[in-house]
């Protein structure tokens, strides 16, 4: 583990938080934006199985690993697990408000069996390529408030708690990575972490933007009208992508690692909320 940079301090910390148990969500629960509410919820659809399937693939890899990435990796996965559980909870109030998910979630399972094809090391290279996806998209949620400005108070709440937790195990993916491929020279690592993200990237956005359009569509919004307001909000303002281009660059210079950025600020500035839901510590010292 010579190579990770994962801060020696950092400790991950499930929270154990619920969201939005009986209370009235809007349909268009972030402010009335109909690309915002869409582009989350097209987003929240893919996190259950998604994140099911990041856990898998860690967890394939963690035999031999020290005892600190052995704690990390139980951490991460507790959190994953309850991430799951919440935006399940979460979908199902998206489904209460009458949008129809279900060729969002075919597109889930078809991908997914694509990627379970693969060979385990690219199954752990395409979930660290998606965790840095996560942490980059978590990272512009905390620092600028404009990305969920007008959100419900419970919806709002949930999208930050879980942005939270996915900064504080950016790491975790990546370091089991370098564990597994510690017999592989410097290029073909770069190699084969390259060519995931590349592969993945144009996936990823591809589904996101059908997704959100589908269910934009069926806030009425459609044709070019609908793409050019997507682009609108993808790009200009918020411009979550265009502010997110820098960071999903760095992945690919030599000596990258995720806490290269060390953002655990925007941790602390969140985490005073949740500290009542801390779990039981799963984290062996380091």
């Amino acid at each position: 583990m010579a190579n990770a940079k994962t801060p020696a301090d950092l400790t991950i910390n499930p929270r154990d938080r619920r969201f939005g148990r009986g209370q009235a969500q809007d349909r268009l629960w972030l402010g009335g934006d109909v690309v915002g509410t869409a582009f989350y919820n097209a987003l929240s659809v893919t996190f259950p199985k998604g994140e099911a399937f990041f856990i898998e693939s860690v967890k394939a890899f963690r035999v031999g690993v020290d005892d600190k990435l052995a704690g990390e990796i139980k951490a991460f996965t507790i959190q994953e697990v309850v991430h799951s559980r919440e935006h399940v909870a979460f979908n199902k109030r998206v489904l209460d408000h009458g949008y129809d998910i279900s060729r969002l979630e075919a597109r889930i399972d078809q991908v997914l069996e694509i990627a379970r094809a693969r060979p385990a090391i690219v199954q752990l290279a395409a979930t660290m390529a998606l965790e840095h996806y996560t942490a980059i998209i978590a990272s512009e949620l905390l620092s600028n408030p404009k990305h969920l400005a007008g959100a419900d108070a419970e919806s709002g709440e949930l999208w930050r708690w879980h942005a939270l937790e996915e900064i504080e195990h950016k790491g975790v993916a990546y370091d089991t990575f370098l564990h597994a491929t510690r017999d592989l020279s410097r290029w073909r690592r770069w190699k084969i972490k390259t060519l995931t993200m590349l592969l993945i990237s144009g996936t990823f956005w591809k589904h996101r933007i059908e997704g959100t359009l589908d269910l934009m569509a069926q806030d009425g919004l459609t044709g070019w009208r609908a793409k050019a307001a997507l682009a609108k909000y993808l790009l200009v303002s918020p411009g979550i992508v265009r502010r997110m281009i820098p960071a999903w660059s760095s992945y690919f210079l030599p000596g990258f690692h995720p806490w290269n950025h060390d953002d655990r600020n925007l941790i602390r500035l969140a985490e005073s909320e949740y500290s009542a839901a801390l779990m039981p510590s799963v984290v062996a010292a380091a």
